[in-house]
């Protein structure tokens, strides 16, 4: 039989095979003839069993995939929440920067000056998108 990649399953369907491994386990059966009835590879099925050996069958139950919501800011939400009120309370010309409008460079500055902590031009759009400031279009006149 073919090894099936946990990795690519569903997460209900990673759950349902986790369960399957299991029953086989308590029936008394080796791991290594559950990984050739299950499709699973020994690794698969090693970590539902240690899963289950830990947390009983609530360990079974697969986490959320990928990054955190919100991990991996530099700034604090008390930072964030500074940085955007200056933004729109005030003009750069206002804060005595050389800028005339408020761009990534702009904001990468005030940060630096306000919270001491250096981002790149990236980081701080990645930052303004996350705020909803977006670049904007110049109307057109005639």
């Amino acid at each position: 039989m073919e090894k099936e990649d946990a990795r690519k399953q569903t997460r209900e369907a990673l759950h349902e095979r986790r369960k399957q491994v299991i029953r086989m386990h308590r029936k008394g059966m080796p791991a290594m003839q559950i990984v050739d009835r299950s499709g699973l590879g020994w690794y698969a099925v090693n970590a539902a069993i240690k899963r289950y050996s830990k947390a009983g069958a609530s360990g079974l139950r697969p986490e959320a995939r990928g990054k955190k919501q919100g991990g991996g800011r530099v700034l604090s939400e008390a930072q964030e929440a500074t940085v955007r009120q200056i933004i729109c309370d005030k003009r750069p010309e206002q804060l005595k920067t050389e800028f005339a409008l408020w761009n990534r460079a702009a904001v990468m500055q005030l940060i630096g000056r306000e919270c001491g902590i250096s981002l790149s031009v990236r980081g701080v759009g990645n930052y303004l998108e996350r705020w909803g400031f977006t670049p904007q279009k110049p109307i057109k006149k005639a």
